[in-house]
């Protein structure tokens, strides 16, 4: 929702003045100019109030309480947009980077539009295809920001095409990073740049990107470049209900801590295509990465300054054993993946759809380590390895999983999973000789609706495994008393560990408030530590008991 500025208070007036710099207005001029844009926003504050708990693991943490916040204004005016975006971390929670620490301004812009030509000062996002040579994004529950700090040109050169510049350095925590990442990408509707071919069915759009990093060679003992260049190309072709996407980069050799500091060039491939109508849907999707990690300082680790995005190509799962026990991690230096997603929809009055339908989602994902060669080269040709492009490697992940929608009556509703896990540990978590997992979950998730407001939702998960901490089973309660309330039980209970001292339940209950964009919510408990994943980006969750309390808003 948008709220016009003129509705705003004189205090909020002030510091919307203040924050966006036109400190030269005053009074009933400064007012007047911002009555003809709109601004918008939310809002964001979590804070825990953590207890020790030596049988989970959970620490002890010296502040008792520690928070993450943040405000995002954002002030539009016709063609010009400026915006800022405030974060506090006193201390961050458990399981973010140590690099949150402390508030302050993180994020500020300037952008304005004209004619053809499109112009951002300061932070942006930005993405180049498919990412897989540059894509800047936030995932704040990660912990994770790599936005760019610079300029951002966007121009349409012809009708059909559109070209887009960046030149700038990357968010690390409240500083930048020391590399400089500059990139152009072309975008070509062909349909439109070619008149004969706009009214074909098929539509056609090629891409092209380049993007290249600077960072001073400062190491004693090897010479490493310090201009890397990347490039890819990208088509995209639909006709109807089928559609494609492809593209492939390739890096120049870019030494760093990632790949042990060879010269090796790295490259990927993305391959995914779709048919979907009406009860129908089948998507299929393939990748090749081969020493792809691409940073804007050669010698970060963990998810700091990646300049670079590659998908996983496996489903993102919500139910919290699927979810956060074992999600599969994007393996930067190499990996072979392939993924198949069909949804199919019985109809109402056959065999299987029955008097109200039903729905089935099948999904495989597969992921492998590429099939390597050692090298005894020299220092001076540091190759490391090579690989054979179409051979599979060592498993690191393979997912089988089939999900039922069903409404059974109008009261009753259900959704039934069953998944099959095959996990590395020693690959995926960094645990050397750790046993590969294989893993059988099944999860039942019924709603009854009382009446037109109230509803209870039952979710029962329970995954077998003989590996690591042995089986697992998750019972929620959840009571929705629309629009308003919610309340909720949650028992994740460990009963098949190995060591009977850690067959531990973890308990947690919850109750929130949602009234229009203002959503509050207070939870305590035991957390269970485990790894939470966003698109193959992954952060470690320790284990925690405490209270919880989330406050968001928007407007």
């Amino acid at each position: 929702m948008r709220i016009q500025i003129r509705n705003f208070s004189k205090l909020s007036c002030l510091l919307i003045g203040v924050l966006f710099g036109f400190n030269s207005l005053t009074g009933q001029s400064f007012q007047e100019t911002l009555s003809k844009g709109q601004i918008r926003g939310n809002f964001q504050f979590d804070a825990q109030y953590y207890q020790e708990d030596t049988l989970i693991g959970a620490q002890d943490v010296p502040e008792k309480i520690l928070s993450n916040g943040f405000l995002n204004l954002v002030y539009t005016n016709g063609n010009f947009s400026t915006g800022v975006r405030y974060e506090s971390y006193l201390n961050a929670l458990l399981g973010f980077p140590p690099g949150y620490q402390g508030s302050g301004i993180t994020y500020r812009f300037a952008s304005y539009t004209q004619d053809k030509l499109s112009i951002t000062v300061g932070n942006f996002y930005e993405q180049f295809g498919n990412g897989l040579i540059f894509r800047t994004y936030e995932e704040r529950g990660l912990g994770y920001d790599n936005v760019m700090d610079g300029v951002r040109l966007k121009y349409d050169l012809a009708k059909g095409v559109k070209l887009t510049g960046v030149i700038g350095k990357q968010r690390l925590f409240f500083e930048y990073g020391d590399g400089i990442v500059r990139g152009l990408d072309v975008d070509i509707t062909l349909n439109d740049l070619f008149s004969k071919y706009s009214e074909s069915k098929t539509r056609v759009i090629v891409g092209f990107s380049g993007i290249s990093k600077y960072q001073q060679d400062l190491n004693s003992q090897l010479v490493l470049p310090e201009n890397v260049g990347s490039f890819a190309g990208r088509i995209n072709i639909n006709r109807g209900y089928f559609n494609f996407n492809g593209e492939y980069a390739y890096k120049y050799n870019d030494p760093s801590a990632d790949n042990g500091f060879i010269y090796k060039p790295g490259e990927a491939i993305f391959l995914q295509t779709s048919y979907s109508r009406k009860g129908f849907g089948l998507v299929l999707a393939a990748k090749r990465n081969d020493n792809m990690s691409f940073r804007s300082d050669r010698t970060a680790g963990q998810q700091d300054l990646l300049i670079n995005f590659i998908p996983a190509l496996t489903k993102q799962h919500t139910y919290n054993l699927l979810a956060t026990l074992y999600p599969y991690a994007t393996q930067l230096n190499g990996e072979i993946a392939f993924q198949a997603d069909l949804i199919y929809k019985f109809k109402k009055g056959t065999l299987l759809g029955g008097k109200r339908g039903m729905d089935i989602l099948l999904n495989i994902a597969t992921a492998n380590n590429l099939d390597t060669t050692q090298l005894n080269d020299d220092a001076t040709s540091r190759q490391g390895y090579e690989s054979k492009y179409f051979s599979l490697g060592e498993v690191f992940f393979k997912d089988f999983n089939v999900q039922l929608n069903k409404k059974f009556s109008k009261k009753v509703t259900g959704r039934f999973t069953y998944a099959n896990l095959v996990y590395n540990q020693d690959v995926i978590e960094g645990k050397p000789g750790a046993p590969i997992i294989y893993a059988d979950v099944g999860i039942a998730d019924v709603t009854y609706k009382f009446a037109q407001k109230k509803s209870l939702r039952t979710e029962a998960q329970v995954l077998l495994t003989k590996q690591d901490q042995g089986d697992w089973v998750t019972l929620l309660l959840e009571y929705s008393y629309a629009p308003h309330w919610f309340f909720a039980f949650l028992d994740q209970y460990n009963f098949g560990n190995p060591d009977p001292n850690l067959r531990v339940h973890y308990y947690n209950a919850s109750m929130g408030y949602v009234d229009g964009g203002n959503r509050i919510s207070l939870s305590y408990g035991r957390q269970r530590a485990g790894i939470f994943c966003v698109g193959g980006v992954c952060r470690v969750v320790p284990a925690s008991n405490g209270l919880y309390l989330s406050v968001t808003s928007s407007f």
